[in-house]
C-alpha cells in the first residue's frame, strides 16, 4: 500500500496565501493546483534543477516553494556565477520549461532546507486546459517580463549607485514576489547582493558604504537596514 501523501500544514499554508500572485487566483484553482501537488523535502545545497536540464527530468514540474529559500543562478565558464533572483516562501517557478519543452534555463538552488511543492508536468498540463488558471500563469509571466525589462534598463541606462538601490528596494518588495509590503531590513550576504548586480564584492561594498555614510542604509553582518526608502527611490528615478 503506497504511503499518505504528506500534507501541508497551517503554518505552510499561510506562507502561500502571503503570495500575491497566488491570492489573486480563484479558490478553486488554488486548491486544484495544491490537490495535484507533492510536497517534498530537500536539504541545503540541493538542486531543484540545473540548466540544461530536460522537462520531464526526475523530479520535474512546477514548483511552489513552502518553506526556505532558493537561488535562481547561472554559472559561467570561468566559474564566475551570477544570481538573478532569490526565491522566498509563497513563490511558484519553473513554469517556463512546461510550457515550450525546452531544457532548463538557470540554476535553482536551496540556500537552506526547502519544503517544495512538485505539480508533476502532466497535472500542469491538465491544469492549463482551464482557462483561468492560463490566464494567471500568463499574468505571472507578464510581471517577470516587466521586471526582466527593469533589470536590463538598469545594465544599460543606470549609474552603478541607482542600480544598487533599485535592487535594494526590489528585495524589500521580497524579489521575485513582489509585495505591496515593503520591508526595511534585508538579510542579504554582500557576496550574494554582488552577484546579482555582477560587479565584485569589492566595489559594490563602495558603493553600500557611501550608501551608509549618507544614512540612506546601515549595514551588519549578512543584514542590510534601509532607513531611507525615499532617498532609494529618487536614486532609481535620477538614474
Amino acid at each position: 500500500m503506497p504511503a499518505p501523501k504528506p500534507r501541508l500544514s497551517a503554518s505552510h499554508l499561510v506562507a502561500m496565501e502571503r503570495n500575491p500572485w497566488f491570492t489573486s487566483i480563484p479558490r478553486a484553482q488554488r486548491e486544484a493546483l495544491l490537490g495535484a501537488a507533492e510536497l517534498i523535502h530537500l536539504r541545503r545545497g540541493a538542486m531543484v534543477f540545473r540548466q540544461g536540464d530536460p522537462v520531464h527530468a526526475a523530479g520535474g514540474g512546477f514548483y511552489g516553494l513552502v518553506a526556505g529559500t532558493i537561488k535562481i543562478s547561472s554559472l559561467r565558464q570561468d566559474g564566475r556565477e551570477a544570481i538573478l533572483a532569490v526565491l522566498e516562501p509563497g513563490n511558484w517557478f519553473g513554469e517556463i520549461t512546461l510550457l515550450d519543452g525546452s531544457p532548463r534555463t538557470h540554476d535553482a538552488t536551496a540556500l537552506e532546507p526547502l519544503d517544495l511543492l512538485v505539480v508533476p508536468p502532466e497535472a500542469f498540463a491538465q491544469q492549463m486546459r482551464d482557462v483561468v488558471f492560463a490566464n494567471a500563469i500568463a499574468m505571472m509571466l507578464a510581471a517577470r517580463v516587466r521586471m526582466l525589462y527593469g533589470l536590463t534598463e538598469d545594465a544599460t541606462l543606470r549609474s552603478l549607485r541607482a542600480r544598487v538601490a533599485h535592487r535594494l528596494l526590489v528585495l524589500a518588495r521580497g524579489d521575485a514576489t513582489q509585495s505591496v509590503q515593503l520591508r526595511r531590513t534585508l538579510m542579504l550576504p554582500q557576496e550574494a547582493l554582488a552577484m546579482m548586480l555582477g560587479v565584485t564584492r569589492q566595489t559594490l561594498s563602495k558603493e553600500l558604504n557611501a550608501l551608509a555614510r549618507d544614512e540612506v542604509i546601515s549595514l551588519s553582518y549578512g543584514r542590510i537596514e534601509l532607513r531611507s526608502v525615499d532617498t532609494l527611490q529618487a536614486l532609481v528615478r535620477s538614474g
